[in-house]
């Protein structure tokens, strides 16, 4: 049984792999600005939410896949299994259909 304390470590985690996206972006020379501004504005949960609300494939996602690097992918955290309790299974589905297209 989580507790509180232990949903809110997890989300916390998950919010600083979500930042980790962004430094990771930046180091391969890609600049995910609206990314980082989603991230500050939201968190990376809500931030991992919304985009998986939408059907087209993000701006990011496309520029990470073009450079190789769908480790560096929300959908990528998102279905990392410490990760799953956060996610629906509709989200988890998407982010594995995106990743795997």
């Amino acid at each position: 049984m989580r507790t509180k304390t232990a949903d809110a470590d997890l989300i916390r985690t998950f919010d600083r792999e979500m930042e980790g996206i962004h430094l990771g972006a930046k180091a391969i020379g890609y600049n995910a600005t609206r990314f980082l501004l989603m991230l500050r504005e939201h968190g990376g949960l809500e931030t991992a939410h919304r985009l998986m609300q939408s059907n087209q494939v993000s701006e990011g996602f496309t520029e990470l896949w073009m450079r190789g690097r769908k480790d560096l992918t929300v959908e990528a955290v998102i279905l990392r299994p410490q990760y799953a309790g956060l996610f629906s299974e509709d989200e988890r589905r998407r982010a594995e259909e995106k990743l795997t297209s």
